[in-house]
């Protein structure tokens, strides 16, 4: 949101706790599940970064060492921030039988998050109303909202802020909630009270998360290679699939959700109750076969307002021909693949051939 002019005024003890109460009580009438504040020391989290990125892990994700420490150190990356409210908001969706969709390998996995509505917007404008909210009370200061949309260590600061702790498989949990849920953070220039960040965490001796991998993306507990990773190779990564991975990845057509549906803290998540996470057209359990045949005015179409825009309508095809290959085969399956061998894409046009490879039968 756009900047006040006027300079921030200094609160007392008392009136940042008066205001703390405040805070909280209004990011829940605006449908967050927990929020909490912390300073712009993310310690620990820095060193983390570096040695992240120092090991390539992060494959083409060239925008994460961009920014240098502007993702690490947020007065850098908006000047004068003191603070960070951290929020969360649940998009848990207890009734789409995500295990029954994994394991039927002619339908589309498609990561419970983007399901319904694009939460960038849903999010973002909510945190605008609570800043405004804070602005009002407090009598001025600066105030920037953030969705997963600029260079913000997102998690490390959730954690800071006590919102829960960074697990094993690189997620955050809440021991209240599991670990589906939003994130969105406003940073700004108020120095309010702080919370009691989670300095211990309770995965305890569990390798639930590590063990299920499909491409074994985590090199240890806490490290996660992206390069590996189905989320990455389906939604940020805009090349060829690597062909050592494409027969893991299965039925994933967009993002993987399998560290989290076998975490155990996951039981204690509840259901969403925003109407704008519910699925539409059905894609919580699509058949591959329909939306290989979508031309691109019926993908922009279904996908309006959604997170599944970001990839377009080529890498929607790359990762349905992976999916595809992996599928049983059927008239149906062969016939789709074949109308594709002819597509403007090269990207295309070789994850095709390899889906149709993989349905030819092998040397007796």
């Amino acid at each position: 949101m756009s900047e006040p002019s006027q300079q921030t005024p200094p609160l007392t003890a008392s009136q940042q706790q008066s205001l703390l109460r405040l805070i909280r009580a209004w990011a829940e009438e605006l449908g967050f599940q927990q929020v909490g504040i912390t300073d712009v020391d993310l310690g620990e989290h820095r060193d983390y970064l570096q040695k992240w990125l120092d090991a390539g892990y992060h494959g083409s994700m060239d925008y994460m060492a961009r920014h240098g420490d502007k993702r690490s150190r947020p007065e850098q990356l908006v000047p004068d921030t003191c603070r960070v409210i951290s929020v969360r908001m649940d998009y848990h969706l207890g009734d789409t039988q995500p295990l029954a969709v994994l394991n039927n390998p002619r339908k589309a996995y498609i990561s419970r998050y983007t399901l319904g509505r694009d939460y960038h917007k849903l999010i973002r404008k909510r945190l605008a109303q609570l800043a405004r909210r804070i602005e009002a009370e407090a009598g001025g200061g600066h105030y920037r909202a953030f969705v997963d949309s600029a260079p913000v260590l997102e998690r490390a600061i959730a954690e800071r802020a006590g919102l829960g702790w960074i697990a094993k498989n690189t997620m955050l949990i809440n021991d209240r909630a599991g670990s589906w849920f939003f994130l969105g953070e406003i940073y700004t220039d108020l120095p309010l009270a702080t919370s009691e960040p989670r300095t211990s965490k309770h995965c305890g001796s569990c390798t639930a998360c590590l063990d299920i991998c499909p491409t074994q993306a985590f090199v240890g507990p806490y490290q996660l290679d992206a390069r590996r990773c189905i989320s990455y190779l389906t939604i940020e990564h805009d090349g060829p699939i690597d062909e050592e991975l494409r027969p893991l990845m299965g039925n994933r057509i967009f993002g993987c959700d399998d560290c989290q549906l076998v975490c155990p803290w996951n039981k204690f998540a509840q259901p969403t109750g925003e109407d704008d996470f519910r699925p539409r057209h059905g894609l919580e359990a699509a058949d591959l076969v329909d939306l290989f045949l979508w031309d691109e005015d019926t993908y922009l179409a279904r996908t309006e307002g959604s997170a599944l825009r970001r990839i377009g309508h080529e890498r929607w095809l790359r990762n349905l021909a992976v999916a595809l290959g992996n599928a049983p085969s059927s008239a149906a399956l062969l016939a789709a693949l074949a109308l594709r061998r002819g597509h403007p894409s090269a990207l295309v046009r070789e994850h095709v051939e390899w889906a149709i490879a993989r349905h030819e039968p092998g040397p007796d």
